[in-house]
């Protein structure tokens, strides 16, 4: 994907904010907690935080959170929902908080974004010595069959490589943290996958789907039809065709500890 695509992916969000708000997933607490392990303080910043899904589990886990969201639709809902977190407009390009005052940079489905050319030296600077960076992302877990046959009929807009464990651990494997400014002072990238869900109905979760940048940035005609293609898949299945049902998921963290 190039910069103009990427960054019309990544602009998408906000006219879907609310949707976003209601429909997507928080993350798994024993991920974030794995993330969190090494940080030498509470301090945690939440940058791409969009409407604050990861800031809510970091604040019930304790953290001392402040939150950064650059689209303003989804800070608005950030601010709406946790009127007790500092949140703040700013991006990962020029985070506007001082030199090391946090111990802990999260990023929740938000990492694939940055420009980690510029953003890499930008979380460094915040970053108090012995800080750490995690990136967060919630899988749909298509080691179970319905939610394979799920992808398949998707498609890559809505469910794309990095959407599902085994593509994810490959992609962010080859993730740039290396050509970044955080280079000198972190080890090797860790990684680890944890046990998530969601309960979900047929409906909401096309409508968690339809929140997918792939899926924001799609023709009107195009998306109906996906749309439509998931409906009729979800109305055929006997695990989503009746009722709620739990979404198997898993949250993957990519985690990067000091030197």
């Amino acid at each position: 994907m190039d910069q103009d695509e990427l960054l019309r992916h990544s602009s998408s969000f906000g006219a879907a904010a609310g949707a976003y708000a209601e429909h997507r997933p928080d993350y798994a607490q024993a991920a974030v907690r794995w993330a969190l392990e090494p940080a030498p303080g509470p301090r945690v910043l939440d940058l791409g935080a969009g409407t604050g899904k990861l800031t809510a589990t970091l604040v019930a886990l304790g953290a001392e959170v402040i939150a950064v969201e650059p689209d303003p639709a989804m800070l608005t809902e950030l601010r709406r929902a946790l009127p007790e977190v500092h949140a703040l407009s700013g991006g990962a390009e020029a985070i506007p908080l001082p030199d090391s005052c946090v111990d802990a940079v999260l990023a929740g489905n938000a990492l694939h974004w940055f420009d980690m050319a510029v953003a890499g030296p930008e979380i460094a600077r915040v970053l108090a010595p012995g800080g750490i960076l995690a990136g967060l992302w919630n899988l749909m877990d298509d080691e179970v069959d319905w939610v394979a046959g799920l992808a398949r009929v998707s498609g890559s807009a809505a469910i794309g490589p990095r959407d599902t464990p085994a593509g994810w651990r490959a992609e962010t494997t080859g993730m740039h943290l290396p050509k970044s400014g955080v280079a000198a002072r972190f080890g090797s990238p860790e990684q680890a996958q944890f046990p998530h869900g969601q309960r979900r109905t047929a409906d909401s979760l096309v409508a968690t789907l339809a929140t997918r940048a792939g899926m924001l940035v799609m023709p009107e005609q195009e998306q109906e039809a996906t749309l439509g293609r998931i409906r009729a898949f979800l109305a055929s299945t006997p695990e989503t065709a009746r009722g709620e049902f739990t979404l198997p998921m898993r949250t993957g963290v990519l985690r990067v500890r000091p030197l």
